[in-house]
């Protein structure tokens, strides 16, 4: 009997859809196929390249208007939100725009009698593990640059969200790439496991928790593949003194609300210097009240549900355990659907809180925040660093340099200065500490999806 894989929707708890597991036979195809295409695909020039994997993003953003319910069907993102249409795009195509010089020949300074270069060389096969938080633009972080830079592609998509794999699919072979070139795969553990430790895999970008990326590494151990991995995070606020609050306030609910908390680089923690802290919470409050409940297949919904009914009791237990060492819940929505088991969860501010508690040292990915009151720039420095994890961290001031002097001592991949909760394809994206290793997207993102090839010619 063929196993499945089943995608249980957090809108009513229904089957989605399901979809057979890849068979042994079918994965040692796929690896076979992704060779004979990147053979293929090795012919063309960065220019043909472009142009290829433009119509590929053209043919994703076509799918759109199908997407964005399969989104809310699949992980509970309220379609009024349009999808993640506009950040593929962004990031697609600066990626693709960026190859020409990310890729060029780098010159050595002339010598007498030499000529001497190094080029950058694609790894072979990647394979993406994406999840399903954010199923498109976590991907294409790896798959446009991936393809861009000359290699094949082999998409391991989350459970959760299968048809975006397949919509990934579609687009590849709408845009006309090498037959074989990109493969999407339904993998369980095991087979996952398996097929990077076969040696077949030149490279693995893996997006998910520590526990998964502990599990990638020890998969690969031995294979010498090289590995990207953004794992777990915290992401820290600091609202200083001279902070426009309004803003501050708005921006940050947003940053701690969207997705309903389940966001990589979410906001998960606040620090308030102590002269702003009573106006900042009464604003951060006031603008979290409208962040309302509901079906994600609503229009007027902001929040939908999480995920999965346990993530959502994750984040229960982290504010009941809050509460009971002193915290004060601000919003206590009351909802009925809000239950034990349910991945309803309304978005929820506490104060009160210290770094004794879970919901501040540990992840919640979920629409709880706690806030923090702090005596200046030192201690709010102090317990951003508090923390196992380092993907972002944003400083809200007026003072820009005082926001890069405190961001140059936060433990971070990312500083913000004024703004929280987004990925400029410009900048490197990356973490530290147990947040993970590598970096995807800017010129180091097609570094890390390449490999170095000096030339030394003589003339004689």
């Amino acid at each position: 009997m063929t196993e499945t894989v089943k995608i249980i929707s957090p809108v009513d708890g229904s089957v989605y859809a399901e979809r057979p597991l890849a068979s042994g036979s079918e994965i040692e195809a796929a690896v076979v196929q992704a060779g004979a295409g990147r053979l293929a695909w090795a012919a063309t020039t960065i220019a043909e390249r472009q142009k290829i994997l433009t119509h590929f993003v053209d043919a994703l953003a076509l799918m759109n208007d199908e997407i964005v319910p399969e989104l809310a069907w699949q992980m509970g993102r309220p379609v009024r939100f349009g999808g993640e249409k506009r950040g593929v795009e962004e990031r697609s195509h600066y990626m693709i725009a960026l190859a020409t010089e990310a890729l060029a020949p780098s010159m050595r300074p002339a010598k007498e009698g030499f000529t001497r270069y190094i080029t950058r060389e694609p790894l072979g096969t990647v394979m993406v593990i994406a999840p399903w938080n954010y199923p498109f633009l976590t991907a294409v972080n790896s798959i446009v640059p991936g393809l861009m830079a000359g290699n094949a592609i082999i998409l391991k998509h989350a459970s959760q969200t299968l048809l975006a794999g397949e919509r990934f699919a579609a687009a590849a072979a709408s845009a006309g790439l090498p037959a074989g070139l990109f493969q999407n795969l339904v993998l369980g553990h095991a087979d996952t496991e398996k097929l990077i430790g076969s040696g077949k895999i030149d490279h693995i970008n893996f997006t998910g928790s520590v526990e998964g990326g502990r599990r990638i590494e020890r998969a690969a151990a031995g294979t010498f593949a090289t590995l990207g991995l953004e794992l777990g995070g915290k992401d820290p606020a600091y609202v200083r003194a001279d902070a426009n609050l309004d803003y501050a306030a708005e921006n940050l609910v947003d940053g701690s609300f969207f997705n309903s908390g389940q966001s990589c680089c979410g906001v998960e923690r606040i620090y308030v210097h102590k002269d702003a802290y009573d106006g900042f919470v009464e604003r951060f409050v006031e603008q979290a009240r409208g962040w309302t409940l509901g079906n994600p297949l609503d229009a007027d919904t902001i929040i939908g549900p999480m995920a999965r009914g346990s993530f959502a009791d994750h984040v229960r237990q982290q504010t009941e355990e809050a509460v009971r060492g002193g915290a004060t819940r601000h919003l206590n929505w009351g909802d009925s659907r809000d239950v034990a088991g349910s991945p309803y969860l309304a978005p929820e501010v506490l104060t009160g809180v210290n770094h004794q508690m879970s919901v501040m040292r540990e992840e919640s990915f979920g629409p709880v925040v706690g806030i923090m009151k702090v005596a200046d720039d030192a201690e709010a420095i102090t317990l951003m660093n508090d923390s196992p994890y380092g993907l972002t961290a944003s400083i809200w001031t007026d003072d820009l340099d005082a926001a890069a002097s405190i961001g140059a001592q936060v433990e971070t991949g990312t500083v913000f200065a004024n703004r929280c909760d987004y990925l400029d394809p410009a900048l490197v994206w990356t973490g530290v500490k147990d947040t993970g290793k590598g970096g995807g997207l800017s010129e180091i993102g097609y570094q890390n999806l390449t490999q170095p090839k000096s030339f030394h010619l003589k003339r004689v």
